[in-house]
């Protein structure tokens, strides 16, 4: 940090004032959120001179990190091949290049057999015979000041491929449709255009989502390729503002299907595509208060319905139903148990293979997959469910892509030790022959792990020079409260290092194990990292998630204080060496940290931080607002909620003590979590607080919620915010 710090910016007071229940509050910021006045704009130019200046000093130390992420990382690389409807399709990336190269290459065989699942070796920076380039990322970004894809989707036939982009950030998508037989683009062109695109079965009918004015997706559309788009026909519109809406094709692409819902109910609908005129078919309504998911397939010939739900079943549960006794009332149901209630188990969803079930589920923290055979499916004949063996104590293991027809399942898998893997997990008991070897067996029937790739990390990285361990600390009403901890092995335990304490807490949300080559460099200089798995995420089942939610929302901050406490007095850390780093609902939490205990830190880094989250919900107009009452509960119009929320959201609560260094990072055009909220909470700590450190506020003006697009410009923003930690701890040379 230089030693002659310029003077930050000052916004001009002009009071706004906000009243409910009987409470006035007073906000002098709150004009910071004309996105389109030239004071706000020129405002925030000189938030982000004053950074610029403030971390001059730290210019060197981020190029050192840029290329320390960037040794490690092999430029030219390349996805697995995912086998579709005769062909493999995977990505590129190429060195020097910022963006993926979509492709697609002729598969062999019908399918029928293992063998024809083994993906073609496809090598960095090798052509491959045939290979067709259906998207060239890099081509489309070129001019572009940002550049990101928001879905794809080909017909089954292989002919044409739909896909959309954002050049703003603003997660708003035009839609253009290729012919991959000519390389040409049809004259459809559908703008302002949510996430999710899927066609019909027969390629003539493309299905998008738009969002409302509040960013919230709430229609959908069906455009017949060739006519106007004005003429599209709504497919479904959601009016009720509390409630999302999102849509996917099943398993064997027999349906679509549409799902509308928030954090504690949801409502299915299908579309039957051998039938599309009969419209959209309600399953369980969203007055019965069940939380479900729903997938339809052929069981021995007959419909059934797959459901995921929680009805009697705090941490969900699997059961078959008859699709056509769905809507009968719910007493006059009889569903079959597939997958029972578990305390300890949390059931995150369920599909089907045409052989198979497969079940992703968390136990201990821990994210796994099993599968079922669909014989005897839901009767006492059901085969007991197996899954493949790891040998990590922390790790996650996850869906990768399945097609329905195929005979073995695509799985990832990492940790904090080991680079994301790819696996297929063959079906039948017997490994194919002459095929490639086990990577790992399970040994129990049912299958075994084929090693597709492991994504190499260059620079001599060597798993065993670094430890990842379970620990648990304990909040102060006596929950034990699960840390994960990755440092060097060769770290002396001697009460002098540094460390960085991350959390989440939200939404059900896990922050599961996971490799990360950026965090190699915090490792390597000697950092003791921590995730605190904070009541409100998802890690400990549901309970845990209602546990840090509503009016329990501040456990997820005592809980964080504990996670923080516990590497204080670990004998890890110098306990005056201790950073906190949290994104989004994370940001809120640093918020609220920095508020309640901002002694206990040397540095904190909110990024697009949610922290006026109280303005941001009282007002349903704003971006995603109305859909958050169902996390923070409704102030508007629960008086007890709203003095609740006014007890903790980070921007009413600042106070008149000696903050840490903080950085606040956003974007000016993200949609989630407007810039407008750091902006404000910047100015407020500088007016209020009463220490010497720098606040900064650093904003991207052509990025959205995710920063930045382009993975060189990624790994940028993360040598910033490393170097701005690692700064601020005294940790800036490796060891």
């Amino acid at each position: 940090m230089t030693a002659l710090i310029p003077q930050p910016p000052t916004a001009a007071k002009i009071p706004t004032e906000r009243t409910h229940h009987g409470d006035t509050f007073t906000d002098n910021y709150e004009w910071l959120r004309d996105k389109e006045s030239a004071a706000v704009k020129a405002h925030l130019e000189a938030e982000q001179a004053y950074t610029d200046a403030v971390t001059a000093g730290q210019e060197q130390l981020r190029a050192d990190i840029f290329n320390e992420i960037k040794n490690r990382t092999q430029e030219s690389d390349l996805s697995v091949p995912s086998r579709k409807d005769g062909w493999w399709y995977y990505s590129r990336m190429v060195e020097g290049r910022a963006y993926s190269i979509q492709c697609r290459v002729k598969a062999d065989g019908d399918g029928s057999a293992v063998e024809h699942w083994t993906p073609p070796l496809v090598e960095p920076g090798v052509d491959v015979p045939g290979e067709q380039i259906m998207l060239d990322g890099n081509a489309e970004a070129e001019g572009k000041a940002f550049f990101a894809v928001g879905g794809a989707a080909v017909t089954r036939d292989g002919n044409l491929y739909a896909y959309a982009v954002d050049n703003a950030g603003d997660e708003l998508f035009t839609v253009r449709i290729k012919d991959l037989r000519t390389g040409e683009l049809l004259a459809d062109v559908i703008e302002n255009v949510f996430y999710g695109l899927a066609f019909s079965p027969d390629g003539g009918t493309l299905y998008y989502m738009l969002a409302d004015d509040a960013w919230r997706p709430y229609q959908i559309k069906a455009h017949v390729l060739g006519t106007p788009v004005a003429a599209d026909a709504v497919l479904y519109q959601e009016d009720d503002v509390a409630m999302w809406t999102g849509f996917e094709l099943s398993a064997d692409r027999r349906h679509l299907i549409v799902g509308i819902g928030c954090s504690e109910y949801s409502e299915t609908r299908l579309l039957r595509f051998d039938d599309p005129s009969a419209g959209l078919a309600l399953l369980i309504p969203r007055s019965e208060h069940i939380l479900y998911e729903a997938e339809p397939f052929l069981l021995d010939g007959e419909e059934r319905l797959l459901l995921t739900h929680n009805r009697h079943a705090v941490n969900s549960m699997v059961s078959l139903a008859d699709p056509a006794r769905v809507g009968l009332p719910m007493a006059e149901q009889d569903w079959a148990t597939v997958i029972a209630h578990d305390d300890a188990v949390r059931i995150n969803g369920a599909t089907v293979t045409a052989t198979h079930l497969v079940v992703s589920l968390r136990e201990d923290t821990i994210e796994r997959i099993q599968v079922v055979p669909l014989e005897g499916l839901g009767t006492a004949a059901q085969s007991p469910a197996v899954e493949p063996g790891f040998d990590e104590e922390l790790y996650t293991a996850g869906m990768g892509g399945t097609d329905y027809e195929s005979p073995l399942i695509r799985l990832t898998y990492t940790s904090f030790l080991t680079p994301p893997r790819v696996y297929d997990y063959v079906l039948p008991t017997v490994l194919p022959t002459g095929g490639p070897p086990a990577a790992a067996s399970d040994p129990r029937p049912g299958g075994g792990l084929l090693l597709r790739k492991e994504t190499p990390v260059l620079g001599g990285y060597n798993p065993p020079d670094y430890v990842a361990e379970r620990v648990w600390a304990d909040a102060p009403d006596g929950v034990k409260v699960p840390l994960s901890v990755v440092r060097r092995a060769d770290l002396p335990r001697d009460g002098g290092n540094a460390g960085l304490v991350y959390g989440y807490g939200s939404y059900e949300s896990s922050v599961d194990p996971g490799f990360a080559t950026t965090r190699l460099s915090l490792l390597d200089r000697g950092v003791v990292f921590v995730v605190a798995h904070v009541r409100g995420g998802g890690e400990m089942g549901r309970h845990w998630y209602e546990d840090g939610k509503k009016l329990a929302k501040k456990n997820t901050f005592t809980d964080f204080l504990a996670a923080t406490d516990w590497l204080a007095g670990s004998g890890w850390v110098d306990p005056a060496r201790i950073a906190a780093m949290g994104g989004s609902a994370g940001g809120l939490l640093m918020g609220a940290v920095a508020n309640l205990a901002p002694e206990k830190y040397a540095a904190i880094l909110a990024e697009v931080p949610f922290v006026d989250a109280l303005t941001t919900i009282l007002d349903p107009e704003l971006p995603l607002s109305a859909l958050e009452w169902e996390e923070w509960g409704n102030p508007i119009e629960d008086a007890e909620v709203y003095r609740y929320m006014k007890g903790y959201t980070p921007y009413e609560n600042i106070r008149p003590v000696a903050y840490p260094r903080i950085a606040a990072v956003t974007s000016f055009n993200d949609t989630r979590v407007l810039y407008v909220e750091p902006a404000k909470w910047v100015q407020k700590l500088r007016e209020t607080g009463t220490g010497t450190e720098p606040i900064l506020l650093k904003i991207e003006m052509d990025g959205g919620h995710g920063g930045a697009s382009g993975r060189y410009e990624g790994w940028k923003t993360r040598a910033w915010d490393f170097a701005f930690l690692t700064d601020a701890l005294g940790a800036t040379k490796l060891l």
